[in-house]
């Protein structure tokens, strides 16, 4: 549900401001209002819902500029993140993120964006783990919950899937090498690609601006997501 409804919060089908009314969720979703809550609860700690005392919760306002902020800021620690990866994964590490990768090829070559998105994630987790400095991955990690709705909407552009794992590709390639500059300007120059991609969601039109990229809007209603 927290997924579904951030989804449709990013994609602009709820607009900002819009008034998100608990039993209109419950029936829709067929739960009780408790889960609607906490989903709400979960949307509100990373900024896309705002709740108000005793007047329930309304989309929250991102702007551009907002959401260009935090990208700004995931890139540079990403790249901290890649460049470290060089220097200090291990050799186990190593394997296993080229394995990763590699196995991830197939579904963009069928287009399986779902499970593309799970090995996307498992990716980057993998050179936050691999810079072996826990306060830049528990930085990294809460700044990248906040924009997980906006980097997975990128998937809903054409042809975004390829282009992200060629972008991983380089990622991959500088750090097998041991290029720790390399690494840090491709992983920095992926996310400022993510952020092009993902600023589509986050235009002042978005249904004209996604209708010019062929962006297609699932219906809320479609089946029931998992909490």
């Amino acid at each position: 549900m927290v997924r579904a409804i951030a989804d449709r919060i990013v994609t602009g089908y709820l607009r900002p401001g819009e008034k998100l009314d608990e039993s209109s969720l419950a029936a829709r979703f067929e739960v009780s209002r408790t889960p609607v809550r906490e989903a709400l609860g979960q949307l509100s700690a990373i900024g896309l819902v705002e709740r108000r005392p005793n007047r329930g919760a309304i989309v929250a306002v991102v702007t551009q500029e907002y959401l260009a902020s935090m990208f700004e800021s995931m890139a540079e620690l990403e790249a901290i993140c890649a460049r470290f990866s060089a220097e200090r994964m291990t050799a186990a590490e190593r394997r296993s993120l080229e394995i990763e990768h590699q196995a991830s090829a197939r579904l963009v070559q069928v287009g399986a964006e779902e499970d593309y998105e799970y090995f996307n994630t498992e990716f980057h987790s993998r050179l936050y783990r691999g810079a072996h400095n826990t306060h830049i991955h528990d930085l990294t990690v809460a700044t990248r919950s906040r924009l997980a709705p906006f980097r997975r909407a990128q998937f809903m552009l054409p042809g975004r899937l390829a282009k992200s794992w060629q972008e991983h590709d380089v990622i991959v390639t500088a750090i097998m090498r041991g290029d720790a500059a390399a690494a840090g300007k491709a992983a920095r120059d992926h996310v400022s690609i993510v952020s092009e991609a993902s600023a589509v969601f986050a235009a002042d039109d978005p249904k004209s601006v996604k209708a010019r990229h062929g962006v297609k809007v699932p219906h809320l209603a479609q089946s029931r997501p998992p909490v």
